[in-house]
């Protein structure tokens, strides 16, 4: 009998803040323009949320498929990985996770795109392309997070597709300014992705997935987390320099201390292991770094 702790263990909980900034960011830029609903908001969550929890699901999957979830990994122990779950029991979770991702994602494009039949397709079109990228990226023959290209994904669904979606079934319209907050979460959320492959980095690299991390190194993989973390943070500050600036528009800077903060501690890292605990703090950062963003817009 599978404990519900267990299923708590391979839905990774840790990493579901994280999902939640880019519906968060978009509904409060919406908010921001005056074009809020509460029922988009909700279904927003729900959906990213589903669609979260698959990916960490088929993640599970297809790393203990391939061996790279193994004894030598670092981090916590996958429920899957330590045979609490089984490959069927997880594959019918990945089913039940699919469904629940496709009636909430279709529930919410009907409530928020009534009568615009083109945008409708899009926005389907897009969440099909979600769920397809969340169970690709280590599932299948070809699963692209094993050849270095989790960053695109993570980058174009966590942080554009994420924000400016929410955005636009908010208020039916897309926003040049807008782009810029989006390319922050972003690249905030590829950062998390990068610190999770800096700690897996030896296991990774002995197994033959070929991350970003694995393919640049581990010192330049840090090199490249200061510029992406960097890059989210600039989009911002020019995005608030661009708008009509008020002091609580910057309250954002608050939480950028941790991302600071996260850059530091990346930089002077030793050994891929010390990395573990900064994931979730780096998660917590961008969560807050949504909200503070968005509070700041619409106080």
């Amino acid at each position: 009998m599978v404990s519900f702790s267990d299923w708590m263990v391979s839905f990774r909980l840790r990493t579901l803040p994280l999902s939640l900034s880019s519906v968060i960011l978009g509904s409060f830029l919406a908010a921001y323009h005056q074009s809020f609903n509460w029922g988009v908001c909700l279904l927003a969550v729900m959906t990213t949320l589903f669609l979260q929890i698959l990916s960490n699901l088929a993640n599970d999957y297809g790393d203990t498929v391939s061996g790279v979830d193994n004894a030598e990994r670092i981090g916590p122990q996958r429920s899957l990985q330590s045979g609490a779950i089984s490959l069927h029991q997880m594959k019918n979770a990945i089913i039940i996770f699919v469904i629940l991702s496709l009636i909430a994602g279709t529930s919410l494009i009907a409530i928020a795109i009534q009568g615009l039949q083109f945008s409708s397709v899009m926005m389907f079109v897009i969440g099909i392309a979600a769920i397809i990228a969340a169970m690709k990226y280590t599932m299948g023959s070809h699963p692209y997070g094993y050849a270095g290209m989790g960053d695109i994904f993570v980058f174009t669904f966590f942080g554009l597709a994420g924000v400016m979606g929410t955005f636009f079934l908010h208020t039916h319209h897309l926003s040049i300014m807008e782009f810029l907050p989006a390319i922050s979460i972003g690249c905030f959320s590829t950062g998390v992705l990068n610190l999770n492959n800096l700690r897996d980095y030896e296991n990774d690299k002995a197994y033959g997935k070929k991350t970003m991390v694995v393919r640049l190194g581990f010192q330049n993989a840090k090199v490249y987390h200061l510029a992406i973390l960097s890059l989210g943070i600039f989009t911002t500050v020019l995005y608030v320099l661009l708008s009509d600036a008020t002091l609580l528009k910057w309250l954002f800077i608050l939480p950028t201390l941790g991302v600071i903060l996260n850059i530091k501690t990346v930089l002077q890292a030793q050994t891929p292991s010390s990395l573990d605990p900064e994931l979730k703090k780096l998660s917590i950062s961008t969560l807050l770094f949504a909200l503070f963003l968005g509070i700041g817009l619409v106080i």
